[in-house]
């Protein structure tokens, strides 16, 4: 397998607390509410669920795309969520009748993901501080420029 070096990307809540993490899938800037989901499995399932629609989900499971995307899987036609925010990201599905990675998925489908990051303090603070609106930005580091969306 090739190594594939990340790009720098973060995460902007709205009470202005930053979490710095790498890009996966599309690159770009997604906005909505966070929130997030503890679920081992079925995170194709969650991303498709109309109910998440427009927010941005934080995914509490460690590994994230190890059994890769069948797409008869799917709970809608298209994503639903905004953004995806993971710890990691597995490059390389272990499921042999799968349809694709989910990099490949993510990046078909245009979401923007920050991968890379403690999940686990970011379920925290939202948990403690209540709802809010965030970013994620994995084109720029600015983050004035990004408060301003």
């Amino acid at each position: 397998m090739k190594y594939t070096p990340k790009s720098p990307a973060l995460l902007l809540l709205e009470d202005g607390t930053v979490f710095h993490g790498k890009a996966a899938g599309a690159i770009g800037i997604a906005t909505g509410e966070i929130c997030f989901n503890t679920g081992m499995t079925g995170y194709q399932e969650i991303f498709t669920d109309p109910s998440y629609t427009r927010q941005l989900m934080v995914m509490t499971s460690v590994h994230i795309g190890n059994y890769g995307i069948k797409l008869s899987e799917s709970e809608s036609t298209e994503i639903k969520i905004s953004g995806l925010i993971c710890r990691n990201l597995s490059p390389i599905p272990s499921r042999k009748d799968s349809d694709m990675s989910i990099q490949d998925f993510l990046v078909q489908n245009k979401m923007v993901t920050l991968t890379d990051v403690d999940t686990r303090a970011i379920v925290r603070h939202i948990r403690s501080k209540g709802s809010m609106n965030a970013i994620i930005s994995t084109s720029t580091q600015d983050i004035e420029t990004l408060k301003k969306n």
